[in-house]
């Protein structure tokens, strides 16, 4: 859940060399805060036992993208085939989880396991920051929003408190998301249920809550049972009537500008539908319904929701996106992206381990590759890329 995560803006800090004593300083009225709220001087105290601060965190915080990343490449990752067979994959195993948070909650298996898939790779990838360090740190070091982490911090000492998670196990993102599918605390303290009937509420280490929470998020958010989010359509060449998720209109006065869905047949749906072209005007087009909108309040972001949408359709059974991105570069899925990195390892360029995911050295070595192939040296990988190196022209 990184709706806030992404939200963050830059932040200032002091030096190094004066971080010590701040964080110390802060801590200690971090302590009165907390006991305000509930937290006893002993549960902080055992949390807070030799944490300090780390600079690491600060530098994440800081850290922007080095281009903007395309609508097709944040969907080229998280909606490819090796992503679909895991998700088919994990549904079938936890199919009686699934159907009991469906019927409890009213929102099908599918979207639940597409925002598990999304947010932790089906639990792969649940974070490496230890949380009461990484708020710490943010609450202390990060002025422009320590009311944010401070309130996070205060909520993941209250989930301590409780014994619902260990503290050992509380690891997640630099912002606090934690578990399954990845709650911030404060999150987790209004949403977060027992899924397995053991009187706790662990995201972290039952599969059953981490679900039935997700389930419960998206209830809240205003999910309508049996609808769908919305599909692709066509849009009319030389279309220039409203785009965007909001505000949305009849389906009826989509269909009165041309608008037709993708295999030609007319629009459907109950209620109002807002138009997404997240590429623009040259690219792919939907409707998107208000199932969508408690996708996109889980994260907000359209490319967040859209994945999400994309991925429980493609768990249904359903095609992916048809239409054309405006791009003569298309991504790479993960397995593409690991083969990528084979091949910059196999020239002899350090970029860790080939596990597909694209940090600086993977981008720092591809933009040396395209800087030889004479392609302007963005550090994106691409198919482009992709092919000269298996060519041999690098």
């Amino acid at each position: 859940m990184r709706a806030t995560i992404l939200a963050l803006p830059l932040v200032l800090f002091a030096s190094a060399a004066s971080a010590q004593g701040s964080f110390q300083s802060c801590l200690s009225g971090l302590r009165s805060e907390a006991a305000a709220k509930g937290v006893s001087g002993a549960t902080f105290d055992r949390a807070m036992a030799g944490v300090e601060p780390d600079m690491k965190i600060i530098e994440a915080m800081n850290n922007q993208p080095e281009f903007k990343t395309p609508i097709w490449d944040y969907l080229g990752t998280l909606v490819d085939e090796e992503k679909v067979a895991e998700g088919r994959a994990m549904m079938r195993q936890h199919a009686s989880v699934l159907a009991a948070a469906e019927q409890r909650f009213g929102v099908d298996r599918h979207t639940i396991a597409a925002v598990w898939g999304v947010e932790s790779d089906f639990g792969k990838a649940k974070g490496r920051w230890p949380l009461v360090q990484a708020l710490s740190t943010g609450a202390c070091l990060a002025p422009r929003r320590n009311a944010f982490f401070k309130g996070e911090l205060i909520a993941t000492l209250q989930i301590i408190q409780r014994g619902d998670v260990r503290p050992e196990r509380l690891f997640g993102s630099w912002a606090g998301a934690f578990g399954h599918t990845q709650f911030i605390p404060t999150t987790y303290l209004r949403l977060a249920v027992d899924g397995d009937g053991d009187g706790r509420r662990d995201l972290v280490d039952s599969i059953p809550d981490a679900l039935h929470s997700t389930a419960n998020f998206m209830d809240k958010a205003g999910w309508v049972t049996g609808a769908s989010w919305g599909y692709e359509v066509r849009v009319p060449d030389g279309y220039s009537g409203p785009t965007g998720r909001n505000p949305k209109q009849p389906v009826s006065s989509w269909a009165a500008r041309g608008i037709v869905k993708f295999d030609g047949s007319p629009l459907n749906g109950t209620g109002n539908a807002g138009l997404l072209m997240p590429a623009g005007r040259n690219g792919p087009a939907f409707l998107v319904f208000k199932n969508y909108d408690a996708a996109y309040s889980y994260n907000g972001a359209d490319s967040y929701a859209l994945a999400i949408s994309l991925l429980s359709d493609r768990l249904r059974g359903r095609p992916g996106v048809q239409g054309q991105w405006p791009t003569d570069d298309l991504p790479l899925s993960r397995e593409q992206r690991r083969e990528l990195q084979r091949l910059l390892i196999a020239r002899g360029y350090n970029v860790g381990e080939p596990d597909g995911a694209v940090g600086s050295l993977t981008r720092a070595a591809i933009r040396d590759v395209e800087a030889k192939i004479g392609m302007p040296p963005t550090g994106r990988p691409g198919e482009k890329v992709l092919r000269a190196l298996k060519s041999g022209r690098v």
